[in-house]
Parts: structure tokens; C-alpha cells; sequence
């Protein structure tokens, strides 16, 4: 029994250095496809993922580049909205990619239903949003209402406070001097 242990406890020492190695080995591979292996019809759907490149893992890597084989038999619609998004993904954060992620983890783990619900409340969400105007802090300031200085309708603004001691003729304060 103490030999089987002894044997073992031998065993594993010797085992785990060369897993070890063995790791660090994998580690210093460069992750493959590097940008110059992609051909030139995948680099030219990927150009906007070129300065992410090399930070992407294999398996990311693996992903975009079935995209990009796909993506001539795409309609130009599907294309363009590759290419936006693919734009859009870039300009994000760390932070964002992750959170963008997660959600998108969470909608893929509801049922079918809950998914339609929660679409049909996204479309209804982008429609209000086209329904109202964008204003950048860079416009002009909105122009005067017009109905406002029409004199028929305009209601009278009420005036600011008088300093003390200062009559108006016509009012009380003036009467009373």
C-alpha cells in the first residue's frame, strides 16, 4: 500500500512539470489566423476588425472569419448591416463588449416567447426613438414659438421684481408718494 502511494505521489510529480511545460508551450504560440493568413477578400469584409486583430482569441478569430467566408452569398442589406456593425463594435469599450455580451447571453437563455416579447418591445423602443427629434448640444437654439407672439394669443408674462423703494405710476406704491 505505501509502495502504490509512494509510487503515485512520483508519478504526479513527474507528470505535472511537463503539463506545465507543455502549457507554457501553447502560450507562446501565436494565435492563428494572424492578419497577413487571411485572404484578401476576408481582410477587405474584416478591415474594420484590422487594429483589434491581434488582441482577438483564437476562437473569435475562428468566428469572423467563417463570417467573412459567408458574407459574399449575403444580401447587400445583410452586408451593409455586417459592416455598420462591425464599425459600431470596434468604437466600443472593453466594458461595453462585456456587458454587450452578457445581455446578449441572457436573451439567448429565454424561451421563444419571452425573446419575440422582448423584440417587439426593442422595434417599438427604435420606432419612438425615430419618432423624436435629435438635438445635439452643438444646434442653435429652437427658434420662438410662433402662437407666442401673436398679441391675441400670448398670455402676459408676469414681470420681475422691482428693487425697493422704486413706484410705478399707476401702481399703489406710486399713490401713496
Amino acid at each position: 500500500m505505501v509502495k502504490a502511494l509512494a509510487a503515485l505521489i512520483v508519478g504526479l510529480c513527474l507528470t505535472f512539470p511537463a503539463v506545465a511545460a507543455q502549457t507554457k508551450a501553447d502560450a507562446k504560440k501565436p494565435v492563428r489566423p494572424v492578419w497577413s493568413e487571411l485572404t484578401p477578400a476576408q481582410q477587405k469584409v474584416l478591415a474594420p476588425l484590422e487594429p483589434e486583430w491581434n488582441g482577438l482569441d483564437a476562437t473569435r478569430r475562428k468566428k469572423w472569419v467563417t463570417i467573412a467566408d459567408r458574407y459574399p452569398k449575403m444580401k447587400p442589406d445583410e452586408q451593409q448591416r455586417l459592416q455598420k456593425r462591425m464599425a459600431d463594435w470596434v468604437k466600443l469599450t472593453p466594458e461595453q463588449r462585456k456587458a454587450a455580451r452578457e445581455k446578449y447571453q441572457t436573451v439567448q437563455k429565454l424561451s421563444p416567447e419571452k425573446r419575440r416579447e422582448v423584440a417587439a418591445q426593442w422595434q417599438r423602443y427604435q420606432r419612438s426613438l425615430a419618432q423624436q427629434p435629435y438635438f445635439s448640444p452643438s444646434d442653435p437654439p429652437a427658434p420662438p414659438d410662433p402662437q407666442a407672439a401673436d398679441p391675441a394669443t400670448a398670455t402676459a408674462a408676469p414681470s420681475p421684481p422691482k428693487p425697493p423703494g422704486t413706484a410705478t405710476a399707476g401702481t399703489p406704491e406710486a399713490a401713496a408718494q
